[in-house]
């Protein structure tokens, strides 16, 4: 290996990579790096091929909040008429903030607090998605308090394995998600009708990128079974919500996505005696692919056995690597030279998880060269932390040739801001 000490800070623009008609080395110029780039083009055409998809039918479509939540990702959700699907009071106002209407919000989520519930039944969200008994009966109870009509779906836990990674898997029987169709039984035989609350819907998700179809299949013919079980005995569901899940590419050659034509077909195909309200809630297949993360490499560190090139990226800009062992595609945002090498790509946190990939094979390249890191719409910025006082990166949305920033970089000072400088200390 030969070390080389010309660094290229001041790469020629010329061949560089665009995206929306917008130059990805003018933007890193421009805004620094790390930098989240977000294409609005690509974002609107998913949702466009999903609305496509969904005519004909009674069908609500909320974007799952947690994969992105930056306000200008919001908004073009609102303006595309999507609701939201919410799991903190947090995720609640940033909705209502860039204007999607709270009936339009369904609220998730296993741990949601007495003050998260009151907030919500005051906003009048669309429905709450139940995942425990307690929390059936402090619903209930908060809304018959308040005299506030509103509506519950349970989250059945079908106990079906949606073959993804273990930690973003939630339908086995062994998740922390919803209940079982027995507990579902129960709740709904001992529900009483003149409670404020009406039980009258079911959901169910059963994980996160998912590229098989067979998974979505069996739970929703047994929700549907289920369904058709529970108006036998007299209950009335007027709405089910399908959950979300679906898988991206995140490696060009190996990932093959579900087509969303074939996704709704399932759908329609499971439920097709199902005459109530159809929720969707789509997060990552929305907004996943829309995303890329600029990263320029700071030196190539040779080591006895493997070349690392380190990045001004970390695994506080883009956890998925270190949490799931993630992949992600990287590239040269210039001109590839026709060179290989292989390398292990690392950011500068001291962990050893700060490793965007292992040995893997890139165009030659030095220190000072522009990379991207592709699809990163999703549960990057969302899941961004200031770990070794790092302060979160730029956000920059592209659209038909322009370009503007929708989250500014983090300064030291606002990263601080909440530090107490001289304790005032107290006895109790």
């Amino acid at each position: 290996m030969s070390q080389s000490c010309n660094a290229r800070i001041d790469p020629t623009l010329s061949s560089s990579v665009g995206i929306d008609g917008v130059d990805l080395a003018v933007l890193a110029a421009r805004f620094g790096t790390p930098l989240q780039v977000y294409s609005a083009g690509a974002i609107r055409q998913r949702i466009h091929a999903l609305h496509c998809e969904l005519i004909g039918l009674d069908a609500m479509v909320c974007y799952a909040v947690k994969a992105n939540s930056n306000h200008a990702v919001l908004q073009l959700m609102a303006q595309a008429g999507l609701g939201a699907d919410i799991v903190s009071s947090g995720e609640l106002r940033r909705c209502l903030r860039a204007g999607i209407a709270a009936e339009r919000i369904v609220f998730s989520g296993v741990g949601k607090s007495e003050a998260e519930i009151i907030e919500a039944l005051d906003a009048r969200v669309s429905r709450f998605n139940v995942e425990s008994f307690d929390e059936l009966c402090l619903l209930r109870q908060l809304a018959d308090q308040r005299a506030t009509t509103t509506h519950a779906a349970v989250r059945i836990n079908p106990d079906v394995d949606a073959q993804t990674h273990a930690k973003i898997s939630t339908g086995r029987a062994e998740n922390k998600f919803g209940v079982s169709f027995d507990e579902a039984r129960r709740w709904f035989a001992q529900h009483p009708r003149t409670s404020r609350l009406r039980l009258d819907g079911l959901h169910v998700h059963i994980g996160s990128q998912i590229l098989n179809l067979d998974p979505f299949r069996v739970a929703l013919e047994r929700t549907a079974a289920f369904q058709r079980e529970l108006a036998g005995q007299g209950h009335l569901i007027t709405s089910l919500d399908v959950g979300g899940g679906l898988g991206v590419r995140y490696r060009d050659d190996e990932d093959r996505a579900i087509d969303i034509a074939d996704y709704v077909d399932v759908v329609r195909r499971s439920l097709h005696d199902f005459r109530g309200r159809l929720v969707f809630e789509p997060g990552r297949w929305l907004v996943a692919e829309a995303g890329l993360l600029l990263t320029r490499i700071i030196r190539i560190k040779h080591g006895q056995q493997r070349r690392f090139v380190v990045v001004d990226a970390a695994m506080n800009d883009l956890l998925r690597p270190s949490l799931y062992d993630a992949w992600h595609d990287i590239a040269p945002v210039l001109k590839a030279s026709e060179n290989r090498m292989t390398c292990d790509i690392v950011g500068p946190v001291c962990e050893t998880g700060d490793t965007f990939a292992r040995s893997r094979e890139l165009p030659e390249c030095a220190a000072g060269d522009l990379l991207m890191i592709r699809t990163t719409g999703a549960y990057a910025a969302s899941m961004a932390s200031n770990y070794n006082s790092r302060p979160l990166a730029a956000e920059v949305m592209v659209d038909d040739g322009r370009y503007a920033a929708i989250r500014q970089r983090q300064t030291f000072e606002q990263m601080t801001a909440g530090d107490v400088m001289t304790p005032q200390w107290q006895s109790l």
